[in-house]
């Protein structure tokens, strides 16, 4: 039985997620304004690996913290994540990468309700949760019997403990509400519940997934103060 409909895997027969597009544009306009001095110091293309001008451009100004999922191919189900920081000098990459799963049939830039891809773009990282207690999340943290999963994943891989701590990716969602806020701004059939939880050890419905210290670590690192965003995409949808 899956208790969410939202994010993460399964065998094509549970309840899952499905993904986003573009920024919305609620996103920049409620993120506060970097200094002066830090904007005019703001990182060139080549700062954050593999992003390109026009990915660069989605990432608001008042944005520190970015989550950069870096898939290995279109149609790839894994990618690799890591953590940077916005300094007065540039992007800042935390201490090494994670492995990761995302969506089984890897990227689109128009996700839709149950093609198993993940959302391509800039999205705001604003609220957390998970069926274990918070770890010490700096985001808010909805702890909830309601994170529940069982079943069985692409590979026949057990669900179970994959929502222990979810970070909610602002991807057809109310920004700041509980992960598993069924709210969808732009319509169920753009799919909703996308977020970054705990590995199973396959491909997800179109969330991305790591390690659970490494979700436990992420937990304790986002910082809303610095309006964290998640920036994520095949290699080559993130170039341009």
């Amino acid at each position: 039985m899956v208790a969410l409909s939202g994010c993460a895997v399964g065998d094509g027969t549970g309840s899952a997620s499905r993904p986003p597009e573009p920024v919305q544009a609620p996103l920049a306009a409620s993120l506060p304004e970097l200094p002066a001095t830090a904007v005019e110091h703001a990182p060139g293309p080549s700062v954050l690996p593999g992003v390109g001008p026009a990915m660069l451009a989605d990432i608001p100004a008042g944005s520190r913290q970015v989550l950069l999922v870096t898939g290995d191919g279109a149609d790839a189900s894994t990618s690799t994540v890591r953590l940077y920081e916005r300094t007065d000098v540039g992007w800042r990459p935390a201490d090494g990468s994670w492995p990761a799963h995302n969506g089984f049939k890897g990227w689109t830039d128009d996700h839709r309700l149950g093609d198993l891809r993940s959302p391509v773009g800039v999205y705001g990282l604003t609220a957390a949760g998970g069926l274990l207690p918070d770890p010490g999340a700096r985001l808010p943290y909805d702890h909830s019997g309601g994170f529940s999963i069982s079943g069985t994943g692409f590979k026949g891989e057990p669900l179970a403990g994959s929502f222990d701590y979810v970070v909610a990716i602002d991807y057809n969602r109310e920004p700041g509400t509980s992960p598993r806020d069924w709210t969808r701004p732009l319509g169920r059939a753009k799919g909703g519940g996308v977020w970054v939880h705990v590995d199973h050890g396959g491909p997800t419905h179109a969330c991305v997934s790591i390690a659970k210290q490494h979700m436990k670590e992420l937990l304790r690192a986002l910082d809303p103060a610095k309006a964290p965003v998640i920036v994520m995409g095949d290699a080559a949808s993130l170039s341009r």
